[in-house]
């Protein structure tokens, strides 16, 4: 990620010779396997990911989607108002298949990857560039818009860089005077866990040519900054490290998650070396969730932005890290179809924990260094 995000050599050249077959002739059995990956994975994490994958595979509905609860979060709480297909979770787990070199036009999940984008590209309203279905929030739009940009990164598609470009105004517009966002469009107030979202996509969209205002990160990293936690300042409300869920509020809560979060945030805004990411490294160290918390639905989100961070920090940080991850992550599979659960729905965790044990493989651009 420090550098301009690309396919690696071999994906690139893979797509090139695709792109010498008309599209509409592919097939399932046309389409080539992915590259072989070059990363740390244990044999028992690469099992772990093809049992994920094949579960998610097997449970896609006819529309491309995956049914998921659908609500919103509460506190430390998730609230489901329905369920149903759900675009959000829907975006995580073609995530998951990119992030294993599966792609619209190759690999053995091609077709499974086309139907989500076929979904996704639906929910896009051509009017604002918002991503919605079923009254999903921005939480979804995030994820969604991701998605986009990272097979718009990895494929080209005149269709994708004009929805990218609509969903790029809109975030440009949409973002408040404190300079993040929040659960709806045009909120007066924001979050870090919002923020992170967005923040993710416009890095994602600027590195696949897709112009995103300077002022706009500017703002956003700004943001992020506040909302880390400042003992001297706040009458010793929290560690030093750790980040805070609205910069408005002295006393708003920190946790694992959201200082995942704000350290994943400002390396998305281009920081990597300022103090402020090792003291938040420490913080999560102290802070990581025991896997008896895995049924909360914070649980999978925390540890995908942790991994982030801690990769993108290299080192000794990473490689302690990660040893722990993969080994806990594969000890909660379901040994009986492949799947992990946790509060907000199988499909959700299974793409959560699949697209964390992928992180080092280095297929989806927004996750190499």
């Amino acid at each position: 990620m420090k550098h301009v995000l690309l396919a690696s050599t071999a994906l690139l050249a893979g797509i090139a010779v695709l792109l010498l077959v008309p599209r509409a002739s592919l097939s399932d059995e046309d389409v080539e396997a992915p590259p072989a990956p070059r990363s740390d994975l244990t044999e028992e994490a690469r099992l772990a990911i093809e049992k994920g994958l094949a579960y998610l595979a097997k449970t896609q509905n006819q529309q491309g989607a995956w049914i998921n609860k659908i609500g919103y979060k509460l506190n430390t709480e998730y609230m489901p108002t329905g369920e149903g297909s759900h675009v959000g979770v829907t975006a995580l787990a073609g995530m998951a298949f990119l992030a294993n070199g599966h792609l619209p036009t190759r690999g053995k999940y091609a077709r499974n990857v086309r139907k989500a984008l076929e979904f996704v590209l639906a929910c896009v309203d051509p009017n604002n560039g918002f991503i919605t279905y079923k009254h999903t929030r921005m939480y979804s739009h995030a994820f969604a818009a991701l998605f986009l940009a990272e097979i718009y990164g990895m494929t080209p598609r005149a269709d994708l860089k004009e929805k990218l470009r609509l969903i790029v105004d809109l975030l440009v517009q949409c973002q408040n005077e404190q300079g993040g966002w929040r659960y709806l469009p045009f909120a007066k107030d924001a979050d870090i866990s919002l923020t992170v979202c967005q923040l993710q996509f416009l890095r994602a969209a600027r590195n696949c040519g897709i112009t995103v205002p300077a002022s706009t990160i500017d703002r956003a990293t700004a943001y992020v900054k506040r909302c880390r936690v400042d003992p001297e300042n706040s009458r010793g409300f929290g560690p030093a490290g750790a980040f805070k869920y609205q910069a408005s509020m002295d006393h708003s809560r920190y946790t694992f998650a959201l200082t995942a979060a704000g350290l994943t945030s400002l390396n998305a805004a281009g920081v990597y070396n300022h103090p402020m990411i090792a003291r938040g490294l420490e913080f999560l160290e102290r802070s990581r969730p025991p896997a008896t918390e895995r049924g909360e639905y914070h649980y999978f989100y925390g540890h995908y932005y942790a991994i982030q961070a801690f990769y993108q920090a290299g080192g000794r940080w990473w490689k302690r890290w990660w040893a722990r991850t993969q080994q806990e992550l594969v000890e909660l599979q379901n040994p009986s179809d492949g799947s992990w659960s946790d509060e907000v729905g199988p499909h959700y965790a299974t793409a959560m924990a699949t697209l964390i044990l992928s992180v080092p493989q280095e297929y989806l651009p927004i996750f190499q260094r």
